[in-house]
């Protein structure tokens, strides 16, 4: 055996990838990393602010302040306090001597509300985990295992092409078999090409990434008519006149009617409301850049890929509507690249494709395997000329 042939075997060995069996594949994203940032601030931010409200209220004591007569005892300040603080009802005289009354219950809801929002935000990330992950990560397992597995083939088709080569005692008929397997596409492996071209017709997992998105929109939008509705017209009443002739003291008769309240917790509320609103307004255009990357391919995976002999989805225009399964699959590759050990090798086939003097020739990773093996991708010019000299 010669130096350049053990030099070509050798190289080609090494171009082969690791056979990866057993527990393999098990960091999969199965979230985009923008999915990811979307879920953790939606969820976490109304978790955080919950807390902050807890840890206020249990630092500065109770979270109201009612100014009662002199004459009163503590314990008849005390239920003052809390009986204000459990009605949270404003009563505001008219012109013509009513009361019309007015509820503050945002205050003492704000907590709930804040948790009862988290939990309406992680529900479109639990309906992404239960319905649509499971046949995404098996999907993606089977892809890049199938990409990996066609890229392997594909060395090995030019070590036994080589091998054939070396114990080929005329050209001719080596060259004549290569030619012959080329027009019968004896090259090809469409297992996979299949696989992708089938899920261009399934939409499952693209309606529950759809889904998804629409969801933390709509609950969006029903975060801006809580603030706006029930925040806004509490927004800056720090005090409120407070009905306490009920209970322990309904039968006083020296007391007034309404005593004025002061919410100490008001600034609390000020900030929330205005945080929420700025954050999940900035949420608003991250979740429509999501759904718009739908409507377009990532074609540069694609295309470093057409260097397979089995996948020409892009050659033979079978891209048409991006809104189905496959164009979602393309994204979650893309984001699980490191996954995929054939793409970092096939993007260096195709810069060193695109340098070469010979682009005419190479049109697969078999083609470029071999003339880098030392055989030529096509057959050479002096065995044409001969069998044209042969029949004439």
């Amino acid at each position: 055996m010669s130096l350049a042939h053990a030099a070509a075997e050798y190289m080609l060995s090494d171009a082969l990838l690791p056979d990866r069996r057993g527990p393999r594949l098990k960091g999969l994203r199965l979230e985009l990393p923008l999915d990811r940032m979307v879920k953790f601030i939606a969820v976490g931010f109304p978790l955080l602010l919950m807390s902050l409200a807890f840890a206020q209220e249990f630092s500065a004591g109770p979270p109201i302040r009612c100014f009662s007569p002199s004459n009163f005892t503590i314990r008849q300040a005390a239920y003052v306090d809390s009986s204000c603080w459990d009605s949270l009802v404003h009563h505001d005289p008219d012109e013509l001597g009513q009361h019309k009354m007015k509820s503050l219950w945002p205050h003492k809801a704000l907590p709930y509300s804040l948790l009862a929002l988290a939990v309406a935000m992680y529900l479109p990330v639990l309906l992404w985990q239960y319905a649509a992950a499971p046949a995404l990560s098996s999907d993606l397992l089977f892809i890049i295992s199938e990409l990996d597995k066609s890229y392997n083939r594909s060395i090995r088709l030019v070590q036994h092409m080589l091998k054939i080569r070396q114990n080929s005692s005329d050209p001719h008929v080596f060259w004549d078999e290569l030619e012959k397997a080329r027009k019968e596409r004896y090259f090809e492996f469409p297992l996979l090409e299949r696989y992708l071209a089938c899920k261009q017709r399934s939409h499952f997992l693209v309606a529950s990434y759809l889904l998804r998105n629409s969801l933390l929109l709509l609950f969006t939008s029903v975060i801006y008519l809580y603030l706006g509705h029930f925040h806004l017209d509490v927004f800056f009443q720090e005090e409120f006149s407070c009905s306490v002739k009920t209970g322990l003291l309904s039968d006083e008769t020296h007391m007034p009617h309404l005593i004025t309240c002061r919410l100490t917790s008001l600034s609390v509320l000020q900030i929330v409301s205005l945080s929420s609103l700025t954050i999940y307004t900035l949420l608003v255009p991250v979740i429509i850049y999501n759904l718009t990357r739908l409507c377009r391919w990532d074609k540069r995976l694609l295309s470093i890929y057409e260097m397979l002999p089995a996948f020409d989805l892009l050659s033979r225009k079978m891209l048409g509507c991006p809104i189905n399964d496959l164009n979602v699959i393309l994204l979650f590759l893309r984001a699980n690249i490191s996954e995929l050990i054939s793409f970092s090798w096939l993007s260096v086939l195709c810069v060193l494709k695109d340098m070469t003097t010979e682009k005419h020739n190479i049109d697969t990773v078999v083609d470029f395997m071999t003339l880098l093996a030392g055989l030529e991708p096509s057959k050479p010019k002096h065995l044409t000329h001969r069998i044209g000299d042969e029949n004439p």
